[in-house]
């Protein structure tokens, strides 16, 4: 019974039932029941998959405010690309290969990525970690592929991968 009421499960649960309510875009009785009814079954030890440890709060908030500056930063970029009369894009594909432990965090990688207007993931080759990316502006090439690395390092540190058999 202890281990279901666990502070780190608790902070899981609350996390994920807000995630669900800010997608449903509704703070609502029954958007926060089917939340929580999500929640614990995904944080519940009997389902959890081996080899997966639990989310990080600090690492969370870090990467959540990356990715909100990526989206102001990117929607301005855009904005001001459209408003302007002069068009200055150099459209390209670019491949980045992802750090092997990312791997394992492709959809919120790649999901991030493609939020963010601007740039949008239009291949991945999950068993090299290689990640193909469509940027508006090429000029910004190595920007971006030192920028996802960090992000695909911060997800690692959001959901840190655990050894089978270990529980920390």
């Amino acid at each position: 019974m202890t281990r279901l009421l666990q502070p780190h499960r608790i902070v899981s649960i609350v996390t994920l039932v807000a995630a669900w309510c800010a997608l449903w875009g509704n703070l609502s009785t029954a958007n926060v029941l089917s939340g929580l009814v999500i929640a614990v079954a995904v944080t519940s030890p009997r389902i959890s998959t081996a080899g997966i440890g639990g989310i990080r709060l600090v690492p969370l908030l870090r990467l959540l405010r990356f990715i909100a500056v990526d989206l102001v930063r990117s929607t301005f970029t855009v904005a001001v690309e459209i408003l302007t009369p002069h068009d200055r894009t150099d459209e390209s594909i670019v491949e980045i290969e992802l750090p092997s432990e990312s791997r394992h965090h492709l959809l919120l990688i790649v999901t991030s990525i493609t939020l963010t207007p601007g740039t949008a993931v239009v291949d991945v080759d999950r068993d090299a970690g290689l990640l193909y990316i469509h940027l508006l502006h090429d000029q910004n090439r190595v920007e971006t592929v030192n920028h996802v690395i960090e992000l695909a390092h911060l997800v690692c540190d959001v959901l840190p991968l655990r050894k089978i058999g270990t529980t920390a």
